[in-house]
């Protein structure tokens, strides 16, 4: 019996305190700051507000600059491609600039390396013209051995829309590698980078 009495007497301090509960207000939610509020908050100088902590740099830039009919003169394609690249913040970097020029397999191995030097040196002169200094300018020779197309089919006739994507320069700006060789040096035949 004395049992029943502490059971029934705990539930009862269970139900008034749940009806005392229920007539007392619920406390104002108080809000969390938001991740801005507590970067921005000083302790000692509230008027101080720190500068970010983190200023990425864009990411690097490749664009490729097409000279589908042959030859080495910029069409008005490759002008309007090689504005936008004059006009992007990896340019602004003055990170280094690397120009890789490319052939089809049309010719002479030696004639194709010459063709896609000529090409590269041809952007790398537009870029100088319009205000990259030269020193930032890496030009390589690739010719052909470097196809994003095949430059024939199956039954060996030419490809020419595959030839076509092969002459090309491939501009990439990027932020400086920890490597031996320094932006305005040429590389010679057979020399890639990794």
């Amino acid at each position: 019996m004395m049992h029943s009495h502490r059971v029934v007497a705990a539930a009862l301090a269970l139900a008034l305190a749940a009806c005392r509960g229920a007539n007392e207000p619920e406390p104002e939610p108080t809000p969390t700051p938001t991740p801005v509020e507590i970067a921005t908050a000083s302790i000692i100088r509230p008027d101080v507000v720190p500068t970010p902590l983190v200023d990425l740099p864009p990411p690097p830039l490749s664009v490729i600059i097409g000279f589908p009919e042959g030859g080495v003169a910029i069409d008005e394609a490759a002008r309007a491609a090689i504005d936008a690249v004059l006009a992007s913040e990896q340019v602004k970097e003055d990170w280094p600039v690397v120009l890789r020029g490319h052939s089809d397999s049309g010719g002479r191995d030696a004639d194709n390396l010459a063709i896609s030097r000529r090409r590269a040196n041809a952007v790398a002169d537009y870029l100088v013209d319009h205000g990259v200094a030269r020193d930032r300018i890496s030009v390589i020779a690739f010719g052909e051995q470097n196809p994003i197309k095949p430059n024939a089919r199956p039954d060996g006739t030419p490809d020419e829309e595959g030839r076509a994507s092969n002459r090309r320069v491939e501009i990439t700006i990027a932020p400086p590698a920890k490597t031996d060789a320094t932006p305005g040096e040429e590389k010679e035949e057979g020399e890639s980078e990794p």
